[in-house]
């Protein structure tokens, strides 16, 4: 019987950080059934499943230079040296070019592939893709994201349009190896609705992983998020910016301090409604007419509209109230880490120097 491996490829912002969070914790106990989920030398398969997601698609940020080199290979190595089952698991996947698919098809020819899509309605989808992109350095207002998206013009459109992503990614398998999870609108009676769905695309016993994860990579509110946008723009360092600031901005402040923040959601705008509607049903005819094993609802792919009446509060106009709020935890919680770290000095002569181009300006 030939090994089984289930390449989960995203698509960004439906449960991924989660669900790579709780195999690692699980990794072990998953390990004596017959699941393996590959890790590198230290120890982490959610990095390590990040830097060979990095090395097939020809790209090198989230770390230092030429940190991903290799990996993909690696990985390759681990899968064809395991016993059972094997999951590869990271949301970049979702977008790659047709000649980065057809290499890592071919790699892992040896095994039986399945591909493991997971989908969201855009209702809650573009509004968590936007604030993604904030995290990792860009200063686009929500409003032109949207646009971009709507003309298919960013990156995020490629790797949520689900026809596309698996038109590509599927295109030399059976239909009943190309699994697509909805993400549920309703968490179920016991808040793990999404995790038992992908269990079942992994064929993986919930019992075999009874550790849950804490990161749920939360949303930021209104007021978070363009204070996170207004720093970008102050700080010019572009969206692959060197890890120290990519620590600081994206997982200290953003990812801890800014998303515990009770917070004012942002929202898809009432008139971009038509647009997501209108993909939802796409989407529905293409999984309907395609034969691909659904694992949840299809009806999950539609977005719900507001309630009527509900106020919508547009996160590029927001009052300066609201962000002096979000500036000072952000300051105050920065301060602390920054006197906290060994290497306070070399981040205090970066801070510094920024200051003095600010000032000449």
């Amino acid at each position: 019987m030939s090994r089984v491996v289930h390449l989960h490829i995203g698509a960004p912002k439906t449960g991924t950080t989660y669900l790579q969070d709780r195999l690692l914790l699980n990794a072990s106990s998953l390990t004596r059934h017959g699941v393996t989920v590959p890790v590198g030398r230290g120890g982490r398969s959610d990095l390590f499943h990040f830097r060979a997601a990095l090395d097939l698609l020809d790209q090198d940020w989230g770390g230092s230079p030429g940190h991903a080199n290799g990996a993909w290979d690696a990985m390759v190595k681990r899968v064809n040296r395991a016993d059972g089952n094997v999951v590869i698991s990271h949301e970049i996947l979702a977008g790659a070019k047709p000649d980065k698919i057809a290499k890592a098809m071919n790699d892992l020819a040896g095994n039986e592939v399945h591909v493991v899509y997971s989908a969201r309605d855009l209702g809650r989808q573009l509004p968590a893709a936007w604030q993604e992109s904030i995290k990792q350095g860009r200063k686009w207002p929500f409003k032109r994201f949207l646009t971009k998206v709507e003309r298919g013009q960013t990156w995020f459109f490629n790797a949520m349009d689900l026809p596309r992503v698996l038109s590509q990614w599927g295109a030399k398998l059976p239909p009943e190896r190309v699994h697509v999870v909805t993400v549920p609108h309703d968490r179920g009676p016991n808040g793990d609705e999404l995790w038992l769905r992908f269990c079942r695309a992994f064929s993986i016993d919930p019992a075999w992983a009874p550790l849950d994860s804490e990161r749920d990579n939360r949303s930021l509110g209104i007021a978070e998020t363009s204070l996170l946008r207004k720093l970008n723009r102050r700080l010019e360092l572009g969206v692959w910016r060197e890890p120290a600031y990519d620590n600081l901005i994206r997982e200290v402040l953003a990812q801890e301090v800014l998303v515990s923040r009770a917070a004012i959601p942002v929202r898809l705008p009432p008139e971009r409604f038509d647009f997501a509607e209108e993909r939802a049903q796409a989407w529905i005819d293409w999984v309907k007419g395609s034969g691909v094993d659904v694992i949840g609802d299809v009806e999950d792919l539609r977005p719900r509209r507001p309630a009527e009446g509900e106020v919508w509060r547009n996160p590029d106009r927001v009052r300066a109230k609201l962000e002096l709020g979000a500036a000072l935890d952000a300051l105050a919680v920065m301060t602390q880490e920054a006197a906290s770290r060994a290497a306070a000095d070399t981040v205090s002569d970066k801070v510094r120097q920024t200051v003095r181009r600010l000032r000449d300006r």
